[in-house]
This record gives C-alpha cells, structure tokens and sequence, in this order.
C-alpha cells in the first residue's frame, strides 16, 4: 500500500509538472503571437507612386523593431490592403481591418482625402490614428484617437519659410505679392497662413487668384505678375503647373526676389524635369532626410545601400515616422488597450526623426514645418537655423540663359 502510495503522488507530481510547463509554454506562445497592424493604402491608381514609399517605410521600421524582440515582446507583422487610390475603398478597409480582421493596431493611410475619412472610423471605434491628417479641418472635428505624427498642414506649410523673412531687415523683404492658388482643398488649405503672414510682414498682396486644374497655360499667370511689378510669386499648385510657372517666368524673364512653390519641388523630378531652372525656389516640408534628429541617417544608409539613393524619399520618412510615434504610445501604455495609447500620447512628449512632438487636445504637434529651397539641384533646409544645412540664397539670381 505505501509502495501504491508512493506512485500516486509520483504520478500527480509528475501531472502538475506537465500542466504547469503546458501552462507556461502556452503563456509563451501567446506572448510571442504577432501584433497585426492593419489598414491600408493606394497601392494602385494616381497616388501609387508615393504610397509604395510610405509602405516600404513602414515595413522597415517593423524589420527593425523585429530584430530588437519586437513590440511587447512580439514580432509586429501588418495586414495592408490595396485601395486603389480611392478613399471610400480605404474607410471600407479600415472598417473591415477592425471588425473583420480585429487587428491589433491601425496604420495610417494616404493621401489626406482618404486619411480625413478614415478618422471618423478610427474614432468610431476607438482605435488610435496616426496619420497624415486631412489638413486643419480634419483636426478640428472633436476626434480624441487621431494624432499627425507629423500631419501634413496647408495651413503650416509656409511657416518656415515666412519665420527666415520675419527674420530679415524690413528694407529687404518684398513689397508686392501675386498668389495664384489651385482651387481645391489643398489649395484653400494654405490662404489663411498667407494673409496673415503677408500682412504682419507689410507685404501687399496684388494680385490673388484661382485657378482649376489641370492648369492649361501659366503664361497669363506670369505675365500679369510681371506686368503688376509683384516681386514675390506664390505658386500656390501641385507639381506639374509649378513645373509649367517656373517654364513660363523664365520664358518672360520675371524674375522676382522669391518664387515659393506649394507642392512638388522637394521631390527628385522637380529638377529631373527643369534643370538649373528649378533653383532657388522655396518651398516647405515637415519632414526631410537632412532633419539632424536621431535616426535620420541610419535612414539614409538602409536606403543607400538597397535603393542607390542620397537619402530617403520624404513619404518613405512620413511611413516610418507614423509606425515611430504609434509604437511609443504602445510602449508608454504597456500595452494594446487603445485608450490607454491614446491617453500616453495626449501626456508625453515623442521623439521621432521629424523631431520632438507633444500633442494638445486636437492631436497635432506644435506648428511643424521646415524652409527648403533648391540650391544646385539640391534640396536644402534653409530654417529653422538649427537644422539649417545651407544659407539661403535670396535675392533670387538672374535666370541663366
């Protein structure tokens, strides 16, 4: 009877044994289950271009964050769906990445027309949005869970270039200004921060007009510029009536203290296409491989080494950064609990390669956007003067003929 004793609590020893080891291999697999990151964005269609970049942004940050053991302790991996360029597609997909796939995390998408109505699904259920953002308007709708880390702002993207010309003398700023303003959203985006700046800088504004794209001929545009004796010209379009204005100014020989250019100057085909002509121009960004913040020229290497390039492309930079400030929420929370991400982010300050960031009750940063211009076929920042890699070159030169 003791030697049948003895066995019977062997054998339960034993049992326990094996169902705390199942226990504790079963609470190690689930610890390193993956954490999905899902959405989407415009693998195909017009912005497709642009959107390969912010994914390839994204997955490198998920490369590197794998080989340091993950996020929480577990490999991220993300769910990314096409939605061909249309933003009714992209709500479909976020609200299906949610519901459907129950996805750890939500990324964010691209362009602004599609992340503004992704933010109402994100808010819906209570999933954190880092994003582009849908300019200003998009910012202002009452939303808790949406952050632009960093957004893109129409209403902010002269700010840099307006703080280097509040910083010189008065006598040597310009007079008169011609804006000629794409008639669209993104447009539209950017008056406000023209007319109070031009009017606390004393500038006149001459000549400010719409026009509807695509932009037949800015021959008209220029020479009404010209003819008004406007030596500031605010190219207020997208890449290809900027390249069409900048053809026709010199074509005319204006030439004006400075040609600022809304959209589509720091991207390489703004100089593959017009050349010396493309110099010198302003423009802004809140993002840019040159930013000497931590991480920028590990960037700058990994992209060298696998794409032949200087330095990254801004949307690869903006793709990485969002995953940048989405992880940190996760982190400062401890955790997947969406609220409590949120709540993190809205407290603490993020560091990022776009720099330090700490958001106030709309989810935006404070005004974040830096002053390029084209010098020698070069983007280079030319404010704030802590990231200043290059003096700016103004008055603008004669045109080379």
């Amino acid at each position: 009877m003791r030697r049948d004793f003895v066995k019977g609590v062997l054998v339960f020893l034993l049992l326990v044994g094996f169902s705390a080891a199942f226990c504790l291999q079963s609470a190690g697999a689930q610890e390193k289950k993956p954490i999905i990151i899902g959405g989407s964005l415009p693998l195909t269609g017009e912005f497709a271009e642009t959107a390969k970049w912010i994914k390839l942004g994204m997955e490198y940050w998920g490369q590197e964050v794998n080989k340091k053991g993950g996020l929480l302790g577990r490999p991220v991996e993300f769910k990314i769906y096409d939605d061909e360029s249309n933003a009714n597609k992209a709500v479909t997909f976020a609200e299906k990445a949610i519901t459907v796939d129950k996805v750890d995390l939500l990324f964010g998408g691209y362009p602004g027309t599609a992340a503004r109505a992704v933010m109402p699904v994100a808010e819906k259920h209570k999933y954190v949005y880092v994003s582009m953002g849908g300019h200003m308007k998009s910012f202002e709708q009452g939303y808790t869970y949406c952050f632009g880390g960093p957004p893109l702002m129409g209403e902010w993207w002269y700010e840099g270039f307006f703080l280097w010309l509040n910083s010189l003398p008065p006598e040597q700023r310009p007079k008169r200004a011609a804006l000629y303003t794409m008639n669209n959203p993104i447009g539209a985006s950017l008056m406000s921060s023209l007319y109070t700046w031009l009017k606390k800088l004393g500038i006149e504004i001459v000549i400010d007009e719409k026009y509807n794209l695509p932009l037949p001929d800015a021959t008209p545009l220029v020479v009404k510029a010209k003819q008004m004796n406007c030596d500031i010209l605010f190219s207020n379009g997208f890449f290809d009536d900027g390249v069409m204005t900048i053809r026709a100014a010199k074509a005319l020989d204006y030439n004006p203290k400075a040609i600022v250019q809304g959209i589509g100057s720091v991207i390489p085909a703004w100089i593959k296409e017009l050349g010396p002509d493309g110099d010198y121009v302003f423009s802004g960004t809140s993002l840019y491989n040159k930013l000497k913040y931590p991480g920028n020229d590990q960037l700058n290497a990994y992209v060298k080494e696998k794409f032949n390039l200087p330095g990254y492309p801004v949307y690869f930079g903006f793709g990485y950064c969002w995953m940048q400030v989405l992880a940190q929420g996760v982190e400062g929370a401890g955790g997947l609990d969406q609220t409590k991400i949120r709540d993190w982010l809205k407290s603490h300050e993020v560091h990022s390669i776009a720099g330090p960031m700490k958001f106030d009750a709309k989810g935006l940063p404070a005004p974040i956007n830096f002053c390029t211009q084209i010098q020698n076929g070069k983007v280079e920042l030319i404010w704030p003067k802590d990231q200043a890699t290059a003096e700016p070159i103004y008055p603008k030169p004669a045109w080379k003929k």
